[in-house]
């Protein structure tokens, strides 16, 4: 591979992407490295709850359904691997690949583990030393939840990722990192980018950030043109050629579908940003008010002119507690009248509710396919709707009331409203438990990442 360019593509943008698009970055040409990016913030209660009920789970086995058909290939031409399917189980997660490894027949494939991100059980102890976990957008105070955590994670940034490759790995399994991370740890071991260069890191976190949501930078989900992607069954997601300036050329495989260019990319620049001036990461602070884009044609877009600098001395922490119980109900209501007697069902379960003395925290009421989305916003319609789907959400501290509140759907059937019919949810609906999001930070040196490097 050539020192001056380094490419890495992009195979994966959330837990329930496409499993086969590691395949098809690793087979449609040449590659220097790959990045598959798992976690959002739900994501990782789901793998805790997942955890907690069996020791050996808690990552996303989906990384091991993408990785086992290019294992192979990807140890014979050398490609590094860096993913965040470590969850809040990266050395399971890891065990697995050499499992896959071993199977293979791959005695040389090396695979980095890197943790010390999860907090859940170090949480008293940064309270007694002072740390207060306020949620970091309103100022609320930790001990309002502190009973109800289910997981909490600080974001890492890309130097354990960069040290995995250095000490030989092959394939790098983390926990939470930053997404931007799992690129520019590969562009860190790669080009040796110092631990000050402000304007380079910067560089490899936004291409981190357009590589991060998979095929969302080569046309997937293109709000200004979608019907202009060519091929979505076949979209071909996005490869970072970045050079050692820290400018990069954003493309994908010729032979693949998709769509790459400035209003492509820039969508993906401004999602899930905050300030584009300040974009805050472990690695450095990047400007995005910066950046040049030259669409250079047939699906490659230069971006160039990235400006960072030094990070906060705070890591971002990512707290998920269970927030009380929900329980939802659905039918469908076909003409005449469809809106109206949606409506009068609607009423008569909140009622039944209340007279049953059922605690309900709260309650939403959805005609979808009338104002499902819009809510109140939407003009009266001029004729009755040929059908409505309505659906009826409650939420309560009451788990009990939460799950009572779903035998109210089929009593329906002979005294209810006339007409209506299955709707999506058929069976008697189910409480599950809410789950909610607390931001926080942590001082960065009361947090330390560590790393091991695994043999099959």
């Amino acid at each position: 591979m050539s020192r001056d360019v380094f490419r890495i593509a992009g195979a994966c943008g959330f837990w329930g992407d496409r499993n086969d698009a590691l395949a098809d970055q690793v087979r449609g040409g040449p590659i220097d490295a790959v990045l598959l990016d798992y976690l959002a913030e739900v994501t990782l209660s789901i793998l805790r709850v997942q955890k907690l009920r069996d020791p050996a789970r808690g990552y996303a086995t989906d990384f091991l359904k993408a990785l086992a058909p290019v294992i192979k290939e990807i140890d014979e031409r050398g490609i590094q691997v860096t993913t965040n399917a470590g969850g809040v189980n990266p050395e399971g997660c890891a065990q697995a690949v050499l499992e896959l490894a071993r199977a293979g027949g791959l005695s040389k494939l090396r695979v980095g583990v890197v943790t010390g991100d999860d907090l859940s059980g170090r949480l008293k102890d940064l309270r007694r030393a002072g740390v207060s976990l306020a949620q970091l957008d309103t100022g609320a105070p930790f001990d309002t939840i502190a009973e109800r955590v289910i997981s909490a994670n600080a974001y890492l940034g890309a130097e354990p990722i960069a040290d995995a490759l250095r000490a030989g790995a092959r394939i790098v399994v983390t926990g939470r990192c930053t997404d931007s991370a799992l690129a520019l740890g590969p562009l860190l071991a790669h080009f040796g980018w110092s631990k000050t260069d402000w304007d380079h890191r910067a560089a490899g976190v936004v291409a981190g950030h357009l590589l991060e949501c998979g095929g969302q930078a080569s046309g997937g989900n293109f709000a200004a043109g979608w019907e202009s992607v060519p091929n979505l069954a076949r979209l071909g997601y996005p490869i970072a050629e970045i050079a050692r300036d820290g400018s990069c050329i954003l493309t994908k495989h010729p032979t693949l579908g998709g769509l790459v260019t400035p209003a492509v990319l820039k969508e993906q620049l401004i999602y899930e940003i905050g300030d584009p001036e300040r974009y805050v990461t472990p690695d450095a602070v990047a400007d995005f008010t910066s950046l040049a884009l030259e669409d250079l044609g047939r699906d490659r877009v230069r971006v160039s002119g990235a400006r960072g600098d030094p990070p906060p001395d705070h890591l971002k922490v990512s707290i998920a507690y269970q927030d009380g119980w929900m329980n939802q109900v659905a039918l469908t209501f076909v003409w005449p009248e469809a809106e109206k007697r949606a409506r009068a069902t609607a009423d008569l379960l909140l009622t039944r509710a209340a007279q049953r003395g059922l605690r309900l925290d709260a309650h939403h009421v959805d005609l979808i396919g009338l104002s499902g989305a819009h809510g109140p916003m939407v003009p009266p319609l001029a004729s009755d709707p040929n059908e409505v789907l309505l659906r009826v959400a409650v939420r309560s501290a009451d788990r009990d009331a939460a799950e009572a509140f779903g035998e109210e759907i089929a009593p329906l059937v002979l005294c209810g409203v006339p007409g209506a019919c299955s709707g999506l949810l058929s069976a008697r609906p189910k409480a599950h438990a809410v789950v909610n999001f607390w931001p926080a930070l942590v001082p960065r040196n009361t947090v330390e990442a560590k790393l091991e490097v695994l043999s099959p």
